[in-house]
């Protein structure tokens, strides 16, 4: 039986389905009026709003004490902290590796318990970190199985390529964060992992039927529901054989969500879409009936209406305050049924009064067990035993000529490299300038333009030897081709991200993967290049 509320409460009610982000490192007007005014009951926080943990915290705070003037339940505060190259918070915290490092860890049968408890133990690590700074969900893990391998955005955020894999390191990973007294999230249903597109751009299609999908995609997320996991996040991804309307992803279908997720696996938890500022769903036509205006705006009503919890809007202000005017008049009209917004919120309510949600007031601050000692040995004890390295050390005493790919664009996984980012640079070059190496570099993008080529191709004719520091080549053709243009007997080819780089060029000289180009495995993968790491 629906209950009858006034349109103040049921603007109250609807903000509580809305998870949004801003820009800045401190509370700023468009945030604070979403959470006075709209009520908006969940907050991502990005790059863009990272200074340090103390900073960090200290937003948390402030955000907590503006929504507790308005609202008794607490705000959701999450982030994709996932580990390696999708980490938020990278300064000050526990560098935790990347999923595929893991199972990487264990080059035998018998080290896998080994992986897996270290994996379920750093992840609660740093799921604890975020606690202390007042994160309360993490966005982790990543249950997608990257049997693609020219999937443009899981690769190394997956725990594997085969869902016995994903589901072993998953669930440890879901252990982990529990055992931090946090939320965890699954992502990003029914599975992202086989596709050759990137949902942040164009709308992926997984053509497989549904033997399959229960066979290897559904696989990792069965097992995380049945082990309690808080919530789902939803893939911008169509699924014909489950959704016979080939423009619409799981994100929008009913039956995926409520049918497939709630109905027939029995997920009683949050779903949370991914960003709906993805041009899967902002580049989507009107639908007329729809409230609100094309793309996001109506995305989060057709969401909400297809059975998910949480819409979460990342980036713009309008749009953001514009999901809420649509949603209030998709309740009023009667395109999302009031007796499912009333469930969303029993769910939410239920999460937001569990005691990772509640301890907001009584976080030390500053964080103060940040970073321990044994915390930082497991990390580099993982990362270390993850590195594959075939060949020969580097020439230490030859003239070394370094090419670092290095994004020149920022996407929402992508968010390092850039002039504006706070993160540091993802290059071997300091550490090789301090060992003493002659080293001399040269910054290409993953496309290689014209005058890249030619730069590199002139540059690399002289040099004695050439580091080829890759970022997902195999998905490049100039930057393939580029590495094959290079006498293998001089090539010490690096792959940055995905492993599968170093199949470019199975004859250089020495070839290093390590799942991540971040400063601490590029610490790691510098020793190993000059032979001081076994």
């Amino acid at each position: 039986m629906s209950i009858a509320v006034s349109h103040a409460q049921l603007q109250e009610q609807i903000g509580q389905l809305l998870m949004v982000g801003f820009d800045g490192l401190v509370v700023n007007p468009e945030i604070e009026n979403l959470i006075r005014q709209q009520r908006i009951g969940g907050v991502i926080l990005f790059r863009r709003n990272i200074d340090t943990p103390a900073q960090v915290a200290a937003l948390c705070q402030q955000l907590q004490m503006i929504n507790a003037e308005v609202s008794d339940l607490p705000l959701l505060i999450g982030i994709d902290q996932e580990g390696g190259m999708v980490m938020r918070i990278e300064e000050g915290v526990t560098p935790i590796p990347s999923a595929m490092a893991y199972a990487r860890a264990a080059s035998s049968p018998a080290q896998q318990a080994n992986a897996i408890e270290a994996c379920q133990a750093l992840h609660q690590i740093a799921a604890d970190e975020l606690r202390q700074m007042g994160i309360n969900i993490n966005f982790a893990p990543c249950l997608d199985i990257n049997n693609n391998r020219a999937n443009p955005v899981i690769g190394i955020r997956s725990f594997g390529e085969d869902a016995a894999t994903v589901t072993q390191y998953g669930l440890a990973a879901l252990r982990g964060i529990h055992a931090a007294g946090i939320a965890a999230t699954a992502k990003h249903f029914p599975g992202h992992g086989d596709t050759a597109t990137d949902s942040h751009y164009a709308l992926p299609l997984v053509a497989h039927d549904l033997a399959r999908l229960n066979a290897v995609e559904l696989v990792p997320f069965k097992a995380a529901i049945a082990a309690g996991v808080d919530a789902v996040m939803t893939a911008h991804v169509v699924f014909a054989a489950i959704e016979p309307d080939t423009t619409l992803p799981a994100t929008l279908s009913r039956k995926v969500l409520t049918g497939l997720l709630r109905q027939q696996l029995d997920f009683g938890g949050l779903i949370i879409t991914d960003c709906l500022e993805m041009d899967a769903i902002a580049a989507r036509p009107r639908v007329s009936d729809c409230p609100g205006a094309a793309g996001s705006v109506q995305g989060a009503v057709q969401a909400i209406a297809a059975g998910a919890d949480i819409a979460l809007v990342s980036h713009t202000y309008s749009r953001q305050v514009a999901a809420v005017e649509a949603l209030l008049k998709a309740v009023e009209t009667g395109y999302v049924n009031v007796d499912q917004i009333q469930q969303s919120l029993d769910r939410i309510t239920l999460l937001k009064k569990s005691k990772a949600m509640t301890q907001w007031r009584d976080l030390v601050q500053p964080p103060a067990q940040l970073q321990a000692p044994a915390a930082m040995a497991l990390a580099q004890q993982v990362q270390a035993q993850a590195i594959e390295m075939h060949g020969l050390p580097l020439d230490q005493h030859a003239t070394t000529l370094l090419i670092t790919v290095e994004l020149m664009q920022r996407t929402e996984i992508d968010e390092v490299a850039l002039g504006a980012s706070r993160s540091a640079r993802g290059t071997l070059l300091p550490l090789l300038q301090a060992a003493g190496v002659d080293v001399s570099e040269i910054i290409i993008s993953p496309q290689v333009n014209d005058s890249e080529w030619a730069q590199v191709i002139a540059a690399q004719a002289s040099a004695p030897q050439v580091i080829f520091q890759s970022y997902n080549a195999t998905r490049f053709a100039r930057q393939s081709e580029l590495i094959r243009q290079i006498a293998a007997d001089k090539l010490l080819l690096i792959a940055g991200r995905n492993p599968y780089d170093i199949d470019i060029a199975p004859q250089a000289k020495t070839r290093i993967a390590a799942c991540s180009n971040r400063p601490a495995v590029l610490a790691l993968m510098a020793k190993k290049l000059l032979g001081d790491l076994e």
